[in-house]
Protein backbone atom coordinates (compact mmCIF):
# COMPACT_ATOMS: atom_id res chain seq x y z
CA UNK A 1 0.00 0.00 0.00
CA UNK A 2 1.38 3.04 -1.06
CA UNK A 3 2.50 5.69 1.32
CA UNK A 4 0.31 9.15 2.05
CA UNK A 5 2.87 11.22 0.77
CA UNK A 6 3.51 9.31 -2.58
CA UNK A 7 1.20 10.60 -4.77
CA UNK A 8 -0.06 9.91 -8.32
CA UNK A 9 1.98 13.36 -9.57
CA UNK A 10 5.18 12.74 -7.82
CA UNK A 11 5.03 9.24 -9.16
CA UNK A 12 4.88 11.19 -12.48
CA UNK A 13 8.02 13.51 -11.64
CA UNK A 14 10.10 11.01 -10.70
CA UNK A 15 9.43 9.07 -13.88
CA UNK A 16 10.00 12.11 -15.58
CA UNK A 17 13.30 12.98 -13.58
CA UNK A 18 14.46 9.11 -14.43
CA UNK A 19 13.73 9.72 -18.08
CA UNK A 20 15.85 12.40 -18.11
CA UNK A 21 18.59 11.02 -16.16
CA UNK A 22 18.93 8.30 -18.81
CA UNK A 23 18.53 10.94 -21.54
CA UNK A 24 21.52 12.77 -20.68
CA UNK A 25 23.68 9.67 -19.78
CA UNK A 26 22.87 8.19 -23.10
CA UNK A 27 23.81 11.53 -24.46
CA UNK A 28 27.71 10.76 -23.13
CA UNK A 29 27.26 13.27 -20.59
CA UNK A 30 27.94 10.66 -17.75
CA UNK A 31 31.02 12.62 -16.26
CA UNK A 32 33.04 11.30 -13.22
CA UNK A 33 35.85 13.71 -12.94
CA UNK A 34 37.17 16.56 -14.98
CA UNK A 35 34.74 16.42 -17.81
CA UNK A 36 35.62 12.59 -18.31
CA UNK A 37 33.54 10.25 -19.08
CA UNK A 38 32.76 7.33 -16.75
CA UNK A 39 34.70 4.36 -18.48
CA UNK A 40 33.16 0.66 -19.46
CA UNK A 41 33.96 -0.74 -16.12
CA UNK A 42 32.20 2.20 -14.14
CA UNK A 43 35.39 2.47 -11.44
CA UNK A 44 36.60 5.75 -10.49
CA UNK A 45 39.85 5.14 -8.98
CA UNK A 46 41.76 2.45 -11.21
CA UNK A 47 45.36 1.43 -10.54
CA UNK A 48 46.95 -0.07 -13.79
CA UNK A 49 49.47 -2.95 -13.71
CA UNK A 50 51.80 -3.96 -15.88
CA UNK A 51 51.80 -7.91 -14.91
CA UNK A 52 55.31 -10.25 -16.61
CA UNK A 53 54.73 -14.00 -17.38
CA UNK A 54 50.59 -14.18 -15.88
CA UNK A 55 51.06 -17.78 -17.07
CA UNK A 56 52.80 -20.34 -19.10
CA UNK A 57 50.87 -19.37 -22.31
CA UNK A 58 52.04 -15.56 -22.45
CA UNK A 59 54.95 -12.91 -21.26
CA UNK A 60 52.41 -10.40 -20.23
CA UNK A 61 48.90 -9.27 -19.22
CA UNK A 62 47.82 -5.39 -18.58
CA UNK A 63 45.02 -5.57 -15.38
CA UNK A 64 43.37 -3.09 -13.22
CA UNK A 65 41.96 -3.20 -9.72
CA UNK A 66 39.53 -0.96 -7.83
CA UNK A 67 41.80 1.23 -5.64
CA UNK A 68 38.80 2.91 -3.69
CA UNK A 69 37.57 -1.36 -2.37
CA UNK A 70 41.08 -2.36 -3.05
CA UNK A 71 39.38 -5.48 -5.17
CA UNK A 72 40.27 -6.64 -8.36
CA UNK A 73 36.89 -7.72 -9.03
CA UNK A 74 33.38 -5.15 -9.18
CA UNK A 75 32.20 -4.41 -6.02
CA UNK A 76 28.95 -6.27 -6.34
CA UNK A 77 30.59 -9.54 -8.70
CA UNK A 78 33.22 -11.08 -7.88
CA UNK A 79 33.12 -12.78 -11.00
CA UNK A 80 33.77 -9.57 -12.89
CA UNK A 81 37.37 -8.44 -13.27
CA UNK A 82 39.17 -5.92 -14.92
CA UNK A 83 41.77 -5.96 -17.88
CA UNK A 84 42.41 -3.67 -20.53
CA UNK A 85 40.77 -4.74 -23.39
CA UNK A 86 43.13 -6.15 -27.13
CA UNK A 87 46.36 -5.58 -24.70
CA UNK A 88 49.20 -7.03 -26.31
CA UNK A 89 52.86 -6.95 -24.28
CA UNK A 90 55.40 -8.99 -23.88
CA UNK A 91 57.17 -8.48 -20.38
CA UNK A 92 55.93 -5.25 -19.93
CA UNK A 93 58.49 -2.98 -17.80
CA UNK A 94 57.06 0.73 -17.25
CA UNK A 95 54.33 2.71 -17.72
CA UNK A 96 54.28 6.24 -18.63
CA UNK A 97 51.15 7.54 -16.83
CA UNK A 98 49.21 10.64 -18.84
CA UNK A 99 45.87 10.69 -16.58
CA UNK A 100 45.30 14.33 -18.12
CA UNK A 101 45.33 12.77 -21.98
CA UNK A 102 43.20 9.44 -20.45
CA UNK A 103 46.29 7.52 -21.76
CA UNK A 104 48.98 5.81 -20.53
CA UNK A 105 52.24 4.27 -22.68
CA UNK A 106 53.65 0.76 -21.60
CA UNK A 107 57.16 -0.32 -22.60
CA UNK A 108 57.44 -3.72 -23.57
CA UNK A 109 61.04 -4.80 -22.91
CA UNK A 110 60.25 -8.63 -24.59
CA UNK A 111 59.98 -7.08 -28.15
CA UNK A 112 60.36 -3.47 -27.44
CA UNK A 113 57.46 -1.81 -28.52
CA UNK A 114 55.27 0.50 -26.54
CA UNK A 115 51.60 -0.22 -26.18
CA UNK A 116 49.46 3.02 -25.96
CA UNK A 117 46.07 2.53 -23.57
CA UNK A 118 43.18 4.58 -23.99
CA UNK A 119 41.71 4.99 -20.20
CA UNK A 120 38.38 6.10 -21.31
CA UNK A 121 37.96 3.23 -23.21
CA UNK A 122 40.09 0.34 -21.36
CA UNK A 123 41.10 -0.76 -24.47
CA UNK A 124 44.89 -0.38 -25.72
CA UNK A 125 44.60 2.16 -28.93
CA UNK A 126 48.15 1.31 -30.69
CA UNK A 127 51.40 -0.87 -30.48
CA UNK A 128 54.35 0.81 -31.66
CA UNK A 129 57.38 -1.01 -33.24
CA UNK A 130 60.57 -0.42 -31.38
CA UNK A 131 63.89 -2.12 -30.10
CA UNK A 132 65.50 -2.84 -26.86
CA UNK A 133 65.45 0.22 -25.31
CA UNK A 134 67.54 1.52 -21.80
CA UNK A 135 65.15 4.49 -21.24
CA UNK A 136 62.53 5.23 -23.17
CA UNK A 137 59.31 8.72 -23.17
CA UNK A 138 56.76 9.76 -25.52
CA UNK A 139 55.43 12.90 -25.82
CA UNK A 140 51.99 13.86 -24.06
CA UNK A 141 50.78 14.49 -27.82
CA UNK A 142 51.70 11.14 -28.14
CA UNK A 143 53.95 12.83 -31.55
CA UNK A 144 57.29 12.45 -31.02
CA UNK A 145 59.07 8.75 -29.01
CA UNK A 146 62.65 8.95 -27.79
CA UNK A 147 64.65 5.74 -26.78
CA UNK A 148 68.03 5.04 -26.51
CA UNK A 149 69.01 1.33 -27.83
CA UNK A 150 72.50 0.81 -26.56
CA UNK A 151 72.96 -2.28 -27.58
CA UNK A 152 72.89 -1.04 -31.26
CA UNK A 153 74.46 2.68 -30.03
CA UNK A 154 71.21 4.21 -31.48
CA UNK A 155 69.19 7.22 -30.40
CA UNK A 156 66.01 7.16 -31.45
CA UNK A 157 63.53 9.54 -32.72
CA UNK A 158 59.76 8.27 -33.98
CA UNK A 159 58.71 11.14 -35.47
CA UNK A 160 54.68 10.85 -35.94
CA UNK A 161 54.08 13.82 -37.26
CA UNK A 162 56.00 13.10 -40.19
CA UNK A 163 55.44 9.13 -40.29
CA UNK A 164 59.36 7.85 -39.95
CA UNK A 165 61.43 6.62 -37.29
CA UNK A 166 64.84 7.93 -37.05
CA UNK A 167 68.12 6.13 -35.58
CA UNK A 168 70.91 8.46 -34.89
CA UNK A 169 74.50 7.10 -34.37
CA UNK A 170 75.39 7.90 -30.58
CA UNK A 171 77.97 4.98 -29.06
CA UNK A 172 76.99 4.17 -25.73
CA UNK A 173 73.73 6.29 -25.34
CA UNK A 174 71.20 4.81 -22.66
CA UNK A 175 69.87 7.60 -20.97
CA UNK A 176 67.23 9.54 -22.68
CA UNK A 177 65.04 12.74 -21.48
CA UNK A 178 61.91 14.28 -23.29
CA UNK A 179 59.69 17.27 -22.17
CA UNK A 180 56.03 17.03 -22.11
CA UNK A 181 55.47 18.87 -25.41
CA UNK A 182 58.23 17.31 -27.39
CA UNK A 183 60.25 20.28 -28.03
CA UNK A 184 63.46 19.47 -26.28
CA UNK A 185 65.04 15.81 -26.40
CA UNK A 186 67.95 14.85 -24.56
CA UNK A 187 70.21 11.79 -24.41
CA UNK A 188 73.18 10.71 -22.02
CA UNK A 189 76.04 8.25 -23.07
CA UNK A 190 77.18 5.93 -20.36
CA UNK A 191 80.54 6.88 -18.94
CA UNK A 192 80.60 10.50 -20.55
CA UNK A 193 80.71 13.68 -19.26
CA UNK A 194 78.95 15.00 -22.52
CA UNK A 195 75.12 15.66 -22.55
CA UNK A 196 73.43 15.47 -25.82
CA UNK A 197 70.37 17.04 -27.64
CA UNK A 198 68.33 15.98 -30.33
CA UNK A 199 67.69 18.74 -33.38
CA UNK A 200 64.62 18.73 -36.46
CA UNK A 201 65.97 20.96 -39.02
CA UNK A 202 63.99 22.63 -41.14
CA UNK A 203 63.43 22.22 -44.75
CA UNK A 204 66.27 24.77 -46.02
CA UNK A 205 68.56 22.86 -43.39
CA UNK A 206 68.49 19.72 -44.83
CA UNK A 207 69.78 20.59 -48.44
CA UNK A 208 71.86 22.61 -46.92
CA UNK A 209 73.56 20.21 -44.32
CA UNK A 210 73.84 17.49 -47.12
CA UNK A 211 75.72 19.80 -49.13
CA UNK A 212 78.19 20.83 -46.21
CA UNK A 213 78.27 17.01 -45.50
CA UNK A 214 79.12 16.17 -49.06
CA UNK A 215 82.19 18.66 -48.91
CA UNK A 216 83.67 17.95 -45.34
CA UNK A 217 82.91 14.71 -44.58
CA UNK A 218 81.19 16.15 -41.41
CA UNK A 219 77.68 17.73 -40.09
CA UNK A 220 77.54 21.77 -39.63
CA UNK A 221 78.44 23.12 -35.89
CA UNK A 222 76.19 25.05 -33.73
CA UNK A 223 76.33 28.58 -32.45
CA UNK A 224 79.22 27.18 -30.07
CA UNK A 225 81.47 25.47 -32.63
CA UNK A 226 80.14 21.87 -31.44
CA UNK A 227 79.78 19.82 -34.66
CA UNK A 228 76.69 17.48 -34.88
CA UNK A 229 77.49 13.63 -33.68
CA UNK A 230 75.67 12.39 -36.24
CA UNK A 231 72.47 13.33 -38.84
CA UNK A 232 70.22 11.41 -40.54
CA UNK A 233 69.11 10.09 -43.16
CA UNK A 234 72.67 11.28 -44.98
CA UNK A 235 71.06 11.85 -48.23
CA UNK A 236 68.32 14.36 -46.88
CA UNK A 237 69.26 14.64 -43.22
CA UNK A 238 66.22 14.97 -41.03
CA UNK A 239 67.21 14.85 -37.57
CA UNK A 240 70.59 15.41 -35.67
CA UNK A 241 72.50 14.81 -32.34
CA UNK A 242 74.27 17.93 -30.97
CA UNK A 243 76.68 18.33 -28.20
CA UNK A 244 75.72 20.68 -25.43
CA UNK A 245 78.00 23.42 -24.30
CA UNK A 246 78.85 22.99 -20.92
CA UNK A 247 79.76 26.78 -20.68
CA UNK A 248 80.93 27.78 -17.75
CA UNK A 249 78.87 24.68 -15.80
CA UNK A 250 80.37 20.91 -16.15
CA UNK A 251 78.65 17.69 -16.66
CA UNK A 252 79.79 14.68 -14.71
CA UNK A 253 78.44 11.52 -15.77
CA UNK A 254 75.29 13.17 -16.61
CA UNK A 255 71.86 10.64 -16.68
CA UNK A 256 68.69 12.61 -16.73
CA UNK A 257 66.86 16.00 -17.72
CA UNK A 258 64.09 17.68 -15.51
CA UNK A 259 62.53 20.84 -17.33
CA UNK A 260 61.04 23.41 -15.26
CA UNK A 261 57.09 24.06 -15.59
CA UNK A 262 57.40 27.53 -16.94
CA UNK A 263 59.93 25.92 -19.63
CA UNK A 264 62.46 28.13 -19.16
CA UNK A 265 65.06 25.55 -17.76
CA UNK A 266 66.16 22.18 -17.98
CA UNK A 267 67.80 20.49 -14.70
CA UNK A 268 70.74 17.55 -15.69
CA UNK A 269 71.37 15.28 -13.20
CA UNK A 270 75.41 13.91 -12.91
CA UNK A 271 75.09 10.79 -10.66
CA UNK A 272 79.10 11.03 -10.89
CA UNK A 273 80.57 8.86 -7.83
CA UNK A 274 77.51 6.34 -8.35
CA UNK A 275 78.27 6.21 -11.90
CA UNK A 276 82.29 6.00 -11.97
CA UNK A 277 82.56 10.13 -12.11
CA UNK A 278 84.03 12.33 -9.95
CA UNK A 279 81.30 14.76 -8.17
CA UNK A 280 77.74 14.40 -8.38
CA UNK A 281 75.50 17.59 -8.99
CA UNK A 282 72.58 19.68 -11.06
CA UNK A 283 73.41 21.60 -13.79
CA UNK A 284 70.85 24.22 -15.45
CA UNK A 285 70.77 25.55 -18.91
CA UNK A 286 68.51 27.91 -20.07
CA UNK A 287 66.20 28.19 -22.76
CA UNK A 288 65.83 30.94 -24.78
CA UNK A 289 64.94 32.07 -28.24
CA UNK A 290 68.48 31.52 -29.59
CA UNK A 291 69.12 28.07 -27.72
CA UNK A 292 66.05 26.53 -30.32
CA UNK A 293 65.93 25.83 -33.79
CA UNK A 294 63.78 28.15 -34.74
CA UNK A 295 60.50 27.15 -37.04
CA UNK A 296 60.92 23.74 -36.52
CA UNK A 297 58.58 20.78 -35.17
CA UNK A 298 59.60 18.51 -32.64
CA UNK A 299 63.37 18.51 -30.63
CA UNK A 300 64.71 21.89 -31.57
CA UNK A 301 67.76 22.44 -28.87
CA UNK A 302 70.33 23.22 -31.08
CA UNK A 303 72.61 25.64 -29.45
CA UNK A 304 72.03 24.29 -25.58
CA UNK A 305 74.48 25.75 -23.26
CA UNK A 306 74.57 25.22 -19.83
CA UNK A 307 75.28 27.80 -17.36
CA UNK A 308 75.51 26.65 -13.79
CA UNK A 309 76.82 23.90 -11.51
CA UNK A 310 75.83 23.43 -8.15
CA UNK A 311 77.08 20.15 -6.22
CA UNK A 312 74.91 17.52 -4.66
CA UNK A 313 77.25 15.63 -2.70
CA UNK A 314 75.10 13.08 -1.60
CA UNK A 315 74.14 12.11 -5.11
CA UNK A 316 72.05 12.72 -7.77
CA UNK A 317 70.23 9.83 -10.41
CA UNK A 318 66.61 10.95 -9.86
CA UNK A 319 64.94 14.09 -8.45
CA UNK A 320 61.20 15.37 -8.88
CA UNK A 321 60.37 19.20 -8.12
CA UNK A 322 57.72 21.11 -6.16
CA UNK A 323 57.92 25.21 -7.15
CA UNK A 324 61.29 26.44 -6.65
CA UNK A 325 62.49 22.96 -4.51
CA UNK A 326 64.52 19.77 -6.22
CA UNK A 327 64.28 16.48 -4.23
CA UNK A 328 67.35 14.81 -5.18
CA UNK A 329 67.58 10.93 -4.63
CA UNK A 330 71.19 9.53 -4.98
CA UNK A 331 74.04 7.38 -3.13
CA UNK A 332 77.27 8.11 -2.15
CA UNK A 333 80.66 6.34 -1.39
CA UNK A 334 81.17 5.30 2.00
CA UNK A 335 84.86 5.44 3.38
CA UNK A 336 84.43 1.40 3.20
CA UNK A 337 83.56 1.52 -0.47
CA UNK A 338 79.97 0.70 -0.31
CA UNK A 339 77.21 3.47 -1.54
CA UNK A 340 74.74 4.86 0.88
CA UNK A 341 71.67 6.21 0.03
CA UNK A 342 70.65 10.08 0.57
CA UNK A 343 67.70 12.21 -0.54
CA UNK A 344 68.90 16.02 -1.00
CA UNK A 345 66.39 18.82 -0.74
CA UNK A 346 67.40 21.81 -2.98
CA UNK A 347 66.00 25.36 -3.28
CA UNK A 348 67.12 27.28 -6.67
CA UNK A 349 65.57 30.78 -4.85
CA UNK A 350 68.83 30.72 -3.30
CA UNK A 351 70.69 27.88 -5.09
CA UNK A 352 71.48 26.03 -1.97
CA UNK A 353 70.64 22.78 -0.29
CA UNK A 354 68.47 22.90 2.34
CA UNK A 355 69.46 19.53 4.20
CA UNK A 356 70.39 15.62 3.32
CA UNK A 357 68.70 12.60 4.67
CA UNK A 358 69.81 8.81 4.50
CA UNK A 359 67.24 7.00 2.68
CA UNK A 360 66.95 3.45 1.48
CA UNK A 361 70.25 2.68 -0.55
CA UNK A 362 70.56 1.25 -3.80
CA UNK A 363 69.66 3.26 -7.73
CA UNK A 364 66.49 5.21 -7.06
CA UNK A 365 64.19 4.62 -9.97
CA UNK A 366 60.68 5.74 -8.58
CA UNK A 367 60.08 9.09 -6.76
CA UNK A 368 56.43 10.38 -6.50
CA UNK A 369 54.40 12.96 -4.02
CA UNK A 370 51.20 11.44 -2.35
CA UNK A 371 48.88 12.37 0.34
CA UNK A 372 49.40 13.65 3.55
CA UNK A 373 52.14 15.96 2.05
CA UNK A 374 54.48 12.52 1.19
CA UNK A 375 57.33 11.86 -0.90
CA UNK A 376 57.99 8.12 -2.10
CA UNK A 377 61.64 6.69 -3.16
CA UNK A 378 61.51 3.87 -4.37
CA UNK A 379 65.33 1.97 -5.14
CA UNK A 380 66.13 -1.22 -6.67
CA UNK A 381 69.31 -3.45 -5.16
CA UNK A 382 68.66 -1.42 -2.09
CA UNK A 383 70.82 -4.42 -0.13
CA UNK A 384 73.79 -4.09 -1.60
CA UNK A 385 74.82 -0.84 -0.09
CA UNK A 386 75.72 0.81 3.39
CA UNK A 387 73.11 0.07 4.84
CA UNK A 388 72.66 -3.82 4.89
CA UNK A 389 76.79 -4.25 5.25
CA UNK A 390 76.81 -2.35 8.47
CA UNK A 391 73.59 -4.59 9.59
CA UNK A 392 72.64 -7.74 7.69
CA UNK A 393 70.17 -8.19 9.75
CA UNK A 394 68.32 -4.91 8.59
CA UNK A 395 64.56 -5.25 7.68
CA UNK A 396 64.93 -2.09 5.87
CA UNK A 397 62.93 -2.35 2.76
CA UNK A 398 63.45 -0.60 -0.73
CA UNK A 399 61.12 2.04 -0.28
CA UNK A 400 61.57 5.27 1.62
CA UNK A 401 58.33 7.99 2.51
CA UNK A 402 59.73 11.22 3.24
CA UNK A 403 57.36 13.76 5.26
CA UNK A 404 57.79 16.76 3.77
CA UNK A 405 56.49 18.82 6.43
CA UNK A 406 59.02 16.97 8.99
CA UNK A 407 61.38 15.83 7.39
CA UNK A 408 60.76 12.73 8.92
CA UNK A 409 62.36 9.67 7.35
CA UNK A 410 60.41 5.80 7.29
CA UNK A 411 61.16 2.79 5.39
CA UNK A 412 59.05 -0.52 4.45
CA UNK A 413 60.07 -3.61 5.38
CA UNK A 414 62.57 -5.37 2.80
CA UNK A 415 60.05 -7.28 0.30
CA UNK A 416 61.98 -6.75 -3.15
CA UNK A 417 63.01 -4.52 -5.51
CA UNK A 418 60.83 -1.19 -5.77
CA UNK A 419 59.51 -0.68 -9.08
CA UNK A 420 56.56 0.99 -9.16
CA UNK A 421 54.55 3.56 -7.11
CA UNK A 422 50.84 4.84 -7.75
CA UNK A 423 49.31 7.90 -5.78
CA UNK A 424 45.93 6.74 -5.09
CA UNK A 425 44.54 10.54 -4.42
CA UNK A 426 42.60 11.40 -1.95
CA UNK A 427 42.52 7.82 -0.68
CA UNK A 428 45.34 8.30 1.12
CA UNK A 429 47.19 5.32 0.27
CA UNK A 430 49.49 4.49 -2.12
CA UNK A 431 49.96 1.33 -4.53
CA UNK A 432 53.33 0.11 -5.04
CA UNK A 433 55.05 -3.04 -6.92
CA UNK A 434 57.53 -4.55 -4.98
CA UNK A 435 59.40 -8.03 -5.04
CA UNK A 436 57.17 -8.68 -8.04
CA UNK A 437 53.84 -8.26 -6.20
CA UNK A 438 51.32 -5.33 -4.80
CA UNK A 439 51.70 -3.96 -1.80
CA UNK A 440 49.27 -1.06 -0.35
CA UNK A 441 50.72 1.55 2.33
CA UNK A 442 48.69 4.29 4.02
CA UNK A 443 50.57 7.38 3.66
CA UNK A 444 49.56 9.38 6.55
CA UNK A 445 51.32 6.32 8.93
CA UNK A 446 53.18 4.10 6.11
CA UNK A 447 50.97 1.37 7.60
CA UNK A 448 50.52 -2.10 5.41
CA UNK A 449 47.12 -2.01 4.14
CA UNK A 450 45.14 -5.29 3.17
CA UNK A 451 46.36 -6.37 -0.25
CA UNK A 452 45.12 -9.61 -0.19
CA UNK A 453 42.54 -9.01 -2.90
CA UNK A 454 44.57 -6.97 -5.54
CA UNK A 455 47.81 -9.26 -5.46
CA UNK A 456 48.99 -10.85 -8.65
CA UNK A 457 49.97 -13.79 -10.37
CA UNK A 458 53.20 -13.68 -12.21
CA UNK A 459 55.50 -10.28 -11.95
CA UNK A 460 53.88 -6.52 -10.66
CA UNK A 461 56.48 -4.62 -12.35
CA UNK A 462 54.81 -1.39 -12.36
CA UNK A 463 51.56 0.22 -11.49
CA UNK A 464 50.03 3.69 -12.67
CA UNK A 465 46.76 5.43 -11.00
CA UNK A 466 44.44 5.52 -13.96
CA UNK A 467 42.62 8.59 -12.94
CA UNK A 468 45.21 11.12 -10.93
CA UNK A 469 44.26 14.48 -11.33
CA UNK A 470 47.40 15.38 -13.59
CA UNK A 471 50.21 13.96 -15.43
CA UNK A 472 52.36 14.55 -12.27
CA UNK A 473 50.86 11.04 -10.77
CA UNK A 474 53.81 9.93 -13.20
CA UNK A 475 57.10 8.02 -11.95
CA UNK A 476 58.29 7.32 -15.57
CA UNK A 477 59.44 10.79 -16.93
Amino acid sequence: MLRPWFTPRLASFILVLLSATLFLAGCGKNYYFAGRNLPPSGVTNRVLIAIQNPSAFTKGALTFVDAYYDIRHAYNNINETFSISGASVSVPLTIQNMPEEQAGAVYNSGDGSLSLINYSTEKQSTDLAGSAAASIFISRNQNYLLSADQTAHYVVINDRTIGKTIPLNLPGVYKVSLNASGTLGLAFVQNSNTAYSLVHLTGPQQTTYQAYFASNGTWPANTYGLAAQDCEPQNLPVYCVYPISPGTASFDRPVKALFSPDGSSIYVLSCGPECGGQASAVTTIPITTSSLNNGSLGPAGINLQANATYPIPGGATNAIGNGTTLYLSGQSVQPDGYLAGNLTVFSFTNNQILGTYSISDGTHNKMLFADDNTLFVGSVQCQSGERYHLDPASSAGCLTLFNLSTNAVSFDTYKGDLTGIADVEGLHKIYVAEGGQIYIYRTTDFAALDNSDVTVVGTAADVAYMDGSSDANNTTY
